[in-house]
């Protein structure tokens, strides 16, 4: 990947400009002036331009992810705020979301306010989402309203479920003054016991500890209903059962306030992909049926689940080489998302191309409520540069991550990343 500074005239040329916030698709050229939008149409290059040339390529939005860990502070030998941003860049991805489970984890607005200083630094945007409870412990509330004037744009304990329902109530009641969104990992720990993959068939064939698709619905049917007596935001992340899904579309019908993501590797994979005890896929929730896949494309396609995330949740190769029982639940997962669920969604299922960019750009852009009209004149340039229908097969050379753990390693994806603008600047990828 080679970054440069965007000269003060840059013009990408002969593309297809795709704005998914009109919904318009269009051949045009783009004049990026000083970093921002300045021009979208047939341009005449100003002396001095430096042209790209974007033939056979489509022009769109920069990807917004609502749920990546960066693990800084407290865990850089696996990611931090630098790689990260190169990892996002390279699956194009302009901003990001950064969860709070780090160590310590961020749950103060000093700790908020670091990952804000930290961020003007890297090459993308990263907001940071505050911890729900105090240390993470289910317990008492974070000071919300303080880390909300550091930075702080939703708050969550992923990683640790919120099991307590008082505490969930009290959480969405006091954000709902704020009008900004509780984010709760839902696995019911009881359930959950001590399993490591999806109850079923493959479970047992392979003998592995597992816990049932109600270990999720049973606790998103609690948020769902809390929120809706609280009046609150929730957004429901990397919906994974297809129960979780039946009892989203229900609620949504009683408030507009709830939204959900689903994650790239629980539409690409399921759980017979674990019979080679690969724990790159041991990740929470774990991957399931294809009952449930089908049930989580459905739910993409008709709108029941507004965006997709990556989870990218980084580990050393260490720890991923102990056996599936002991090894940390998680996979990394920003290079490689556009080709798997450009993949999955739109060439194997037939949802339309605008579609699958709205719920990468324009949806988990509203859930955080950010500008979503990127191709604004004036607005500062946040592009993905992507061909749609390049055939490729990921390898460990398209990782920028620090950490390797992906199940994407040697899988046929379609449609690739050609280059990513941010914070006036272009990464271009061989």
């Amino acid at each position: 990947m080679n970054i440069s500074k965007l000269k003060k005239n840059q013009i990408l040329i002969n593309g297809t400009v795709l704005d998914p916030f009109n919904e318009t698709e269009k051949k045009a050229d783009v004049h990026i002036e000083n970093g921002k939008i300045k021009q979208i149409g047939k341009i005449s290059a100003p002396k001095n331009s430096e042209v790209v040339e974007c033939d056979n390529l489509m022009i769109t939005h920069g990807f917004f992810d609502a749920h990546v860990h960066f693990r800084e502070p407290g865990g850089e030998d696996k990611e931090d705020l630098n790689s990260g941003s190169l990892a996002a860049l390279a699956g194009g991805f302009t901003g990001v979301c950064a969860m709070p489970n780090t160590d310590p984890p961020i749950d103060t607005p000093e700790l908020t306010r670091y990952i804000i200083n930290r961020s003007e630094e890297c090459p993308i945007n990263i907001f940071p989402i505050g911890a729900v409870t105090k240390s993470q412990k289910g317990k008492e509330i974070t000071e919300m309203g303080a880390m909300i004037n550091e930075g702080a744009i939703a708050f969550s304990d992923d990683g640790v479920p919120i099991g307590d329902a008082k505490v969930m109530q009290n959480a969405l009641d006091y954000s709902s003054m704020f009008d900004i969104p509780i984010i709760n990992h839902a696995e019911d720990e009881c359930l959950k016991c001590d399993g490591v993959m999806h109850m079923g068939k493959v479970s047992t064939n392979l003998g592995l500890p597992s816990s049932p698709g109600i270990t999720e619905s049973s606790m998103v049917h609690r948020d769902l209903e809390i929120a809706v007596h609280a009046g609150a935001r929730l957004h429901v992340p990397h919906v994974s059962s297809f129960r979780s899904v039946e009892h989203i579309k229900a609620l949504k019908k009683k408030s507009e306030k709830i939204s959900a993501e689903v994650t790239a590797h629980h539409l690409f994979f399921t759980d017979e992909d674990l019979v080679s005890y690969n724990t790159n896929l041991k990740v929470a929730p774990p991957i399931r049926s294809k009952k449930d896949k089908k049930a989580l494309i459905e739910a993409v396609k008709s709108g029941t689940i507004d965006c997709i995330a990556t989870d990218h949740a980084p580990h050393t190769i260490e720890e991923k080489e102990g056996t599936f029982d002991i090894a940390p639940f998680g996979m990394i997962g920003l290079e490689s998302c556009f080709g798997a669920v450009n993949k999955i969604l739109v060439h194997d299922n037939k949802m339309d191309l605008i579609s699958l960019i709205k719920r990468l750009t324009v949806n988990p852009r509203k859930v955080m409520k950010m500008d979503q009209d990127l191709f604004k004149l004036g607005s500062n340039a946040e592009i993905a540069i992507f061909d749609p229908d390049l055939e490729w097969s990921f390898s460990s050379e398209n990782i920028f991550s620090k950490s390797h753990n992906s199940p994407f390693i040697n899988q046929r994806l379609k449609g690739r990343v050609k280059a990513t603008i941010v914070k006036g600047h272009i990464a271009r990828l061989d």
